[in-house]
Formats: C-alpha cells, sequence, structure tokens
C-alpha cells in the first residue's frame, strides 16, 4: 500500500465512529475473529456448564477411576472416577471468574493510583512510583508466592496476590498518559475557569484514558488467566473438591504413568482461553501508521 494511500484511509477512518472502526478492523482480521469466536465458545460453555456436564464434577465412583474416553465420559475419570469434562467445565467457571475479577481489581487500583501520581503533587508521585519500582523490581513469580504464602490459600486472598502483583505496570502507563494529556489544551481551560481536580480527572483525563485502558486490560487478560491457574497449581488456590483448571493440572501430574491424558485436556484450555483473549484484545488496539507515513509525517514537521 502507497503511502498517499494509506494517509487517505487514515483520514477517511478518523471521521468514522470508534465503534464502527473497531468493527471494520474486527471483520478485516481473521485470527482476531477466530480469537472472539473461541472466547466466546468458552464462556458460554461455563455459563451452560451446569446443563452441558452430564455428572456432578465433584461425585466420586471409585469402581471407575481412571475410564478412558467414551460416550458417557468424553474426556475420561480422574483417580476418583470423577467426570474429567464436567469438571473441565465447572472448573471454567471458577478460573474465569476469578481472572475476570483480578483484572477488574488490577485496573481499578492501577488506573487510580495511576492519575493520583499524575494529577497530584510531586510528594505523592513519587511515593506511589518507588513504591511501584520496588514491586517490578522483584520477581514476578516469588513477589505472588510471597503475597500468597503470608495471606494464605483461598479464593479471595488468591485475588488479592494477582491484584497486589499486577497493579504498579498499570500505575506506570497510566501516570505516563495523565502527564500527556493534563498538559493539554482542555486540562488548561478547565484549570483557567477553576474546575477542581476531581472534577478535572472524572470530565476530561478519565473519558480520554478508557480507549487505552480497555485495550491494556483485554491484553493482559490472558496473562491474568494463566497467573491465576498457575497459582492454583502450585497448592494456593481453591481448596479441593472444587474444579479448577489449575488445581485439577495439580492432581493430575501425580497419576502421569496411569492416565497422562488428565495432564492434557486443563492446560489446553487455559492456554486456548488465555491466547484467545489476547488475540481478541488486540482489535481494539488502535493502528499504527506504516512506516513510510510515519517516515513523511516527521519530516514534515521537522521541516
Amino acid at each position: 500500500m502507497s503511502t498517499s494511500e494509506a494517509a487517505l484511509r487514515q483520514a477517511g477512518d478518523a471521521i468514522v465512529p470508534q465503534g464502527q472502526r473497531v468493527l471494520r478492523r474486527f471483520l478485516r482480521d481473521r485470527s482476531a475473529m477466530i480469537g472472539v469466536i473461541i472466547v466466546l465458545l468458552v464462556v458460554l460453555a461455563a455459563l451452560l456448564a451446569p446443563w452441558l456436564a452430564g455428572h456432578d464434577p465433584t461425585l466420586t465412583d471409585f469402581r471407575n477411576a481412571f475410564a478412558s474416553p467414551s460416550r458417557s465420559h468424553p474426556f475420561g475419570t480422574d483417580n476418583l472416577g470423577r467426570d474429567e469434562f464436567s469438571r473441565i467445565l465447572h472448573g471454567a467457571r471458577l478460573s474465569l471468574g476469578m481472572a475476570v475479577t483480578a483484572s477488574l481489581g488490577i485496573t481499578l487500583v492501577g488506573v487510580g493510583l495511576g492519575l493520583v501520581a499524575g494529577l497530584y503533587g510531586r510528594l505523592v508521585a513519587t511515593t506511589i512510583m518507588r513504591v511501584a519500582d520496588v514491586f517490578l523490581a522483584l520477581p514476578t513469580l516469588i513477589l505472588a508466592l510471597v503475597v500468597v504464602g503470608l495471606l494464605g490459600q483461598g479464593l479471595r486472598n488468591l485475588i488479592i496476590t494477582i491484584v497486589i502483583v499486577g497493579w504498579p505496570s498499570y500505575a506506570r502507563i497510566v501516570r505516563g498518559m495523565t502527564l500527556q494529556l493534563r498538559e493539554r489544551g482542555f486540562v488548561e481551560a478547565a484549570r483557567a475557569l477553576g474546575a477542581s481536580r476531581p472534577r478535572i480527572v472524572l470530565r476530561h483525563v478519565l473519558p480520554n484514558l478508557v480507549g487505552p485502558i480497555v485495550v491494556l486490560s483485554t491484553l493482559d487478560m490472558g496473562r491474568v488467566l494463566l497467573a491465576v491457574s498457575g497459582l492454583s497449581f502450585l497448592g494456593f488456590g481453591i481448596s479441593p473438591p472444587t474444579p479448577e483448571w489449575g488445581a485439577m493440572l495439580s492432581d493430575a501430574k501425580t497419576f502421569l504413568d496411569q492416565a497422562p491424558q488428565l495432564l492434557v485436556w486443563p492446560p489446553c484450555k487455559a492456554c486456548r482461553a488465555g491466547r484467545s483473549v489476547t488475540i481478541g484484545g488486540t482489535v481494539s488496539e488502535p493502528p499504527r501508521p506504516p512506516d513510510s507515513l510515519r517516515t513523511t509525517v516527521s519530516r514534515r514537521t521537522a521541516d
């Protein structure tokens, strides 16, 4: 595509509303369509798990332990005779629910602290950013293990751990965008008219951050899902016999020789869901102009 054609396309896209631009990019991106479809299927299967699953996920049948896949048990059974297909479906509800809740918590904490650091005094900004630097300097897994070890095992503590580990990167990104926005003309005009800082944040700064924040949170959802499953695999998640993908994988590793198929289904579902969410999130990411167009614009600006 030539530079002039790219410039004309971008000029035309600037007139089209944001929702229509996202829809057009989605329809042109086949991989994004496949990712969104997979995510919708996983979410739908999780919501309809009580009706799709043919067995109780916690019901044991020791006489039917390690059964091979069959019509009544599509994924076979585990060491206690529990239907693996039912546990996968019910585990999706818990794993996806924890990932969404943790992502919302990370977004709220990171955006809130990033706005405060970007709009308030130097002392406040320095304190928040130095704390964020300390968290970012530590290995993520080690920090998560320390926090969840102090808080203890449980669903709530696992979500709190993910939020504590994940908020610094959000706060740093939001602070950088806030520092740019507060120098814009509309913010200066609002400040000159006597608008308070909370009003400037809610009416002028935050609406301009919604798009990038949604993109960041969506792209990070897959990582959060794998982090939740990983900590559950290490034994810091929900207590048995409640089905959860990471905990199911942790239980299955003991029976690798007897039933290796038990190690296949949970990680496949978790990785596929995480990857699909990440691919689907790229649809809402603003497109970058071609290199030739950016070079032309930069040269004209320099001239």
